[in-house]
């Protein structure tokens, strides 16, 4: 095994990434700090809006520490016709994003699935295997704070509720 040290750290975590993405959905892209892993989200044709979505995983990774980061960049167009003529929205969103989509074909012979999850597992795959550690980023700490003070929030207020209600 490559010591982790090594400027081929990054080039061998992106080669087992590429090995790994062989005959799938997933594009890697090689990045100055790390890579991108870009999967197209398959979205169903049945609606009047026509929804175009791409997840990306951008990786980050520190060979000195063995460490890489990880972020979600999901960015969604989407087409909408009517009587003022057509209207296009665009969003991007930067974090962690875990959702799972379905959709299938016009003719319902053809069936497709997406789940974010995903490409955090095969990214963590080769992490694990190659004995890196991944860093969360400042979103994902700012979120999990955010929400555990409101679980804290919300906790007292039922103790206290259950106080005045019970005594």
């Amino acid at each position: 095994m490559i010591d982790s040290g090594t400027p081929d750290a990054r080039q061998d975590f992106y080669d087992r990434v590429v090995a790994a993405t062989a005959d799938t959905r997933y594009r890697p892209r090689r990045t100055v700090p790390g890579f991108d892993l870009t999967v197209d989200v398959p979205r169903s044709p049945l609606t009047a809006r026509r929804i175009s979505q791409v997840h990306t995983y951008r990786v980050v990774l520190h060979p000195q520490e063995r460490r890489f980061s990880m972020t979600d960049i999901v960015r969604t167009v989407e087409y909408e016709a009517g009587l003022g003529g057509v209207r296009t929205s665009k969003t991007v969103s930067s974090g962690r994003n875990v959702y799972v989509t379905w959709s299938r074909s016009l003719d319902g012979t053809r069936r497709h699935s997406f789940s974010s999850a995903a490409g955090h597992r095969l990214i963590r795959g080769v992490a694990r295997e190659l004995g890196w550690e991944e860093i969360r980023p400042t979103s994902v700490k700012a979120a999990r704070a955010a929400g555990l003070l409101g679980a804290a929030i919300a906790l007292g207020t039922l103790i206290a509720c259950a106080v005045v209600f019970l005594f």
